[in-house]
């Protein structure tokens, strides 16, 4: 592939975790690869990280964001590193989720603690939008030694992968997630779910994968749909003392 492209010629990848470098091995120049990351439902999701590795000439940087400002989208620049930022902050808040549901706490009663602080859909109906596999591919990318959740190694080894498979917590025969009622979230759930998203939030500025609070706020807005009244993790946890 490499050598039918033009020498000057930028190659991109859509990988959604795994740092450039170890794509770049077998490239003879690596110094020509960048990722252009997009996320799904790709129509509606207006952010693009714009991945930089160690070897990425630095003017790759500005002609990639520019492409994704020509095809009305969002540059937003990451330094090469496992999940980057929006999966780095959205795996542990998707974990969490999924021990809550170990715990026998219902798939809905979890979710509906994530919209009721804002989020836009919840994590159960998010990892399942995602496709469970990828869900626990990506948490090992990033090094989680701990044992995945329970449920959600049953539903793969079932091959119930989301919503691609017509199962995953839900059933999605319909195209929709069947939902039954859901109960009121107990004490600490939401506290529960947010506090590891805010957490690698913090983590990922303090190792400069993004260039700044601002930027982390805005990727996790535009990539994972955090509360925008909140202003993103960061600034909600600025303000809340979290």
């Amino acid at each position: 592939m490499e050598a039918k492209a033009k020498p000057a010629a930028l190659l991109a990848t859509n990988t959604s975790s795994i740092p450039l470098e170890q794509i770049a091995t077998p490239l003879k120049d690596p110094s020509r690869l960048i990722g252009l990351h997009f996320f799904n439902p790709v129509p509606r999701m207006m952010l693009v990280e714009v991945v930089v590795g160690a070897s990425t000439k630095s003017d790759l940087v500005p002609r990639a964001a520019a492409f994704t400002r020509q095809i009305d989208k969002l540059p937003l620049p990451v330094k090469s590193a496992p999940g980057f930022l929006v999966n780095r902050v959205l795996a542990p808040y998707l974990m969490a989720a999924m021990r809550a549901v170990d715990e026998g706490i219902a798939p809905e009663t979890v979710d509906e603690a994530a919209l009721s602080f804002g989020m836009p859909v919840g994590p159960i109906e998010l990892a399942d939008q995602v496709g469970l596999d990828i869900c626990l591919a990506v948490g090992k990318m990033l090094g989680d030694s701990a044992e995945p959740p329970k449920k959600l190694s049953e539903l793969i080894a079932a091959g119930h992968l989301g919503r691609k498979t017509g199962r995953g917590f839900y059933d999605w025969s319909s195209g929709k997630a069947a939902k039954n009622a859901s109960a009121s979230p107990p004490n600490g759930l939401t506290k529960r779910l947010i506090d590891p998203f805010v957490n690698e939030a913090k983590a990922a500025l303090a190792q400069g994968i993004v260039a700044d609070a601002d930027l982390v706020d805005a990727g996790a807005i535009f990539g994972t749909g955090f509360a925008p009244f909140r202003g993103g993790p960061l600034n909600y946890a600025a303000s809340s003392g979290v």
